[in-house]
């Protein structure tokens, strides 16, 4: 199970931090990722890290600005927004796969939480 938790409304330029919280599987074992949806657009990766949390993945769009971490030993995975931009507004996913970490499998992966959802506005 993936339980996603932290989103809510934040001011442009502001800061969140996404948390998402593992049970029932071995989570040391697996790549980690967060994939967001916007209204009417397609599902989008947004960051993913390997099993040990030594290899970040970050798209473009929030390069520089977010930032992806894991705690194996609390089976948590994090991903900390800032300087969020209007455009960052979406249901946030964490999501869970075994094999290679990339952005492909992640996309493919159904075992995802509820999400949260992420407003940026003023």
């Amino acid at each position: 199970q993936l339980m996603e938790s932290g989103g809510g409304l934040a001011q442009p330029g502001g800061s969140l931090k996404l948390s998402c919280e593992a049970s029932g599987f071995k989570f040391s074992h697996y790549c980690m990722g967060w994939i967001r949806q916007a209204p009417g657009k397609r599902l989008e990766w947004v960051s993913m890290i390997n099993e040990d949390g030594g290899t970040t993945y970050l798209a473009d769009v929030v390069h520089g600005r977010f930032t992806v971490s894991r705690d194996n030993a609390k089976s948590t995975l994090y991903l900390g927004m800032d300087s969020l931009e209007p455009g960052d507004t979406a249901m946030y996913y964490c999501a869970a796969f075994a094999g290679y970490c990339s952005s492909e499998n992640l996309l493919k992966s159904n075992f995802r939480g509820q999400g949260t959802q992420v407003t940026v506005s003023s």
